[in-house]
């Protein structure tokens, strides 16, 4: 899969949900694999169903973070799932 993304934005409420729970490091170095295209150190995903077109990639066992592509290849996160 070959998937170039431009920047990764998210919401200041994404950075305090990560602040707080102490993964903000984590996800900043999610978030440079995705920029150098590491996709399989991420499992970055699409997910189910498909024809939504929302992705999610793993930050640790525990969390990954939702989101979805804009008309600019620009990566938008809009939620963290803890999905345990």
């Amino acid at each position: 899969m070959t998937i170039k993304i431009n920047r990764i934005l998210e919401r200041a409420e994404i950075l305090k949900y990560l602040q707080i729970r102490n993964i903000l490091k984590q996800y900043k170095k999610a978030k440079n694999y995705l920029l150098t295209e590491n996709l399989n150190q991420i499992q970055f995903k699409k997910r189910q169903p498909k024809a939504d077109s929302v992705w999610y990639f793993r930050i640790n066992r525990k969390y990954c973070a939702i989101g979805y592509f804009d008309d600019d290849g620009d990566f938008i996160v809009v939620g963290i799932d803890d999905h345990q």
